[in-house]
């Protein structure tokens, strides 16, 4: 379909529907990047090794006050606690009172104290909020698409899109390094969960903060996590306008 001349389209008209197809582009690709990412369990296996999580578990376990003997655990119950936790989150938080170890004294022992059930439960109803979001985002970008090929409209071009990403991203990258990263993870949780719910944790009270090695872990799971937005972004941004034009 020809494209409409840029002159004979308002520029209001042009800058907040070239929004639009950005923002819920760029929403989108997130959240089709974490779900590839939970599905491959956020990188754990490559996290416990790079972070050296198996020693955490053996310095801190002992130490732990509520929950006994987490040490005598082989590294395949660690990577299958930490999928069952995952896999708890993204389904609403179903089954996490019920996630459990069991020791090389052949005992068994649930492994989230109360608090933490109720942290990761925030953390689960927070994931459910953002699938709103991206289901309302994916009908936003449709809707766009449509409107673009329906209007023989000239999409944004494809390094238009990137730059504009490129130029937030650097913004956020820098305000984060100029804050700090572990300081930009406390505020956020202080802002997104309610203010009576515990959500710090010491090594010495959490085997699920022992098991996550947190907020090491955090920081390879956004690592992970925006390589592939990246990839997903570049692959979305490209089919889009294959659509439009």
């Amino acid at each position: 379909m020809p494209s409409t001349p840029s002159n004979r389209v308002p520029l209001f008209i042009r800058i907040s529907s070239g929004t639009m197809l950005t923002v819920s582009l760029l929403i989108v690709s997130l959240w089709s990047a974490w779900q590839l990412a939970a599905w491959a369990d956020f990188g754990y296996t490559s996290g416990y090794r790079l972070l050296n999580i198996e020693q955490h578990i053996q310095t801190y376990g002992p130490q732990n006050r509520y929950k006994p003997d987490f040490q005598l655990t082989a590294p395949s119950q660690h990577k299958r606690l930490f999928s069952d936790i995952a896999d708890a989150v993204q389904h609403g938080g179903r089954g996490l009172e019920s996630i459990s170890y069991q020791t090389i004294k052949d005992e068994t022992h649930t492994l989230l104290r109360k608090p933490e059930v109720v942290h990761l439960q925030d953390v689960a109803n927070l994931i459910s909020l953002c699938n709103r979001i991206a289901i309302f985002s994916i009908m936003v970008l449709i809707i766009m698409l449509l409107y673009y090929r329906k209007q023989g409209l000239s999409p944004p071009k494809p390094t238009q899109i990137a730059l504009g990403s490129i130029i937030v991203l650097c913004l956020m990258g820098l305000a984060l390094f100029i804050i700090g990263p572990t300081q930009t993870f406390y505020w956020l949780h202080t802002k997104i969960f309610p203010d009576n719910h515990q959500w710090f944790f010491y090594y010495q009270d959490s085997l699920m903060t022992t098991l996550m090695k947190a907020p090491d872990l955090f920081g390879f799971i956004a690592g992970v996590w925006a390589v592939i937005a990246i990839l997903v972004f570049a692959l979305f941004q490209y089919a889009a306008y294959k659509i439009i034009r």
